[in-house]
């Protein structure tokens, strides 16, 4: 099976050693997006719902240059440094989403990367 690797300026670049986005056939990887600005590659200003917010955007910017949207995802992955945002995240992803959800997990962690306090990551099926 090929591999296709995705990549846009509409979301922040990679930071590491990873790709923002790989498909083989009709399944998407996306990566894992902190709230970076796209541009500035900088965490973005405000409280909470800012984060979350930037976090969708960036999921939403790589699954559309894979040809797809967030409704086209399957399986979403959510790390919080504070699992009391949880509730936050679900109200905030009821804006992104449409039912049915997409399956999800999430995870409390100590620590993301740049000090970001939300991490996503999601698996995405697009039609044939």
């Amino acid at each position: 099976m090929t591999r296709e690797i995705i990549k846009t300026n509409s979301a922040p670049q990679a930071i590491g050693t990873y790709s923002q986005a790989v498909k083989t056939g009709t399944t998407v990887y996306l990566s894992g997006q902190i709230p970076l600005h796209p541009e500035t590659m900088e965490l973005v200003d405000g409280d909470m719902t800012e984060q979350i917010r930037r976090v969708f955007d960036n999921l939403a910017a790589v699954a559309q240059a894979a040809g797809g949207s967030l409704d086209d995802v399957v399986k979403l992955n959510v790390y919080l440094t504070d699992l009391g945002n949880f509730a936050l995240v679900n109200e905030i992803m009821e804006t992104c989403f449409q039912p049915p959800y997409p399956a999800r997990a999430a995870v409390g962690v100590a620590a993301l990367p740049r000090g970001a306090l939300v991490e996503m990551d999601a698996v995405m099926e697009l039609e044939n």
